[in-house]
């Protein structure tokens, strides 16, 4: 993303563009979209906040009222300040030759990737705190996340931690010392009132 305007990304796409690409159905096929790792990561992290939003308005609609509007803008603005590349982080590679990493964006997408999976909790935002690009340094994840109105803040954070240190474990080597929850917010009831 560019520092004077946070909707276009750094290969000059625009949140806007992708998200009328998204709505299109991805249709016509936009080969430079298609193919751009930034574009992709964008698309997705639109497409779960749209079924985000799909999904709390049909749960919703027969029990609670809706979320405040400044709820979804908080969520879409936290995706465009963590859908930059951001640093690298080193992957080790049993050929001295060979140099792999993956990058602080790739890294945010994975943990809020799985993330979703669990039922009654958003994630928010995601910092990687300590000098990750130093094999074996350690590092903290730092998370944000809204849960929802009547579940288990204790049960659903310790699920969400467990879910981070297994991701990162897999798919990274970065040394994880910390998984730190910070709820913010409640969704599913209109506090409000």
């Amino acid at each position: 993303m560019t520092d004077d305007d946070p909707s276009v990304l750094d290969c000059g796409r625009t949140i806007e563009q992708l998200s009328d690409y998204v709505q299109a159905g991805r249709l016509p096929r936009d080969p430079h979209i298609e193919s751009c790792p930034e574009c992709l990561n964008a698309i997705e992290a639109l497409e779960r906040v749209g079924q985000l939003s799909r999904d709390l308005l049909e749960d919703e609609a027969a029990r609670l009222p809706r979320p405040p509007e400044s709820w979804f803008e908080g969520i879409l603005s936290v995706i465009h300040s963590e859908l930059r590349a951001g640093r690298s982080f080193p992957i080790h590679h049993p050929d001295p030759r060979v140099t792999i990493t993956v990058t602080e964006g790739a890294v945010r997408s994975l943990v809020r990737s799985s993330a979703d999976a669990l039922d009654g909790i958003y994630l928010g935002r995601t910092d990687i705190v300590g000098d990750a690009e130093t094999p074996g340094a350690p590092v903290r994840i730092e998370l944000t996340a809204s849960v929802a109105w009547g579940r288990s803040i204790p049960e659903l954070t310790a699920a969400l931690r467990t879910v981070v240190y297994r991701v990162l474990a897999e798919h990274t080597e970065l040394n994880v010392t910390a998984v730190n929850v910070a709820v913010e917010e409640l969704h599913g009831l209109d506090l409000e009132e």
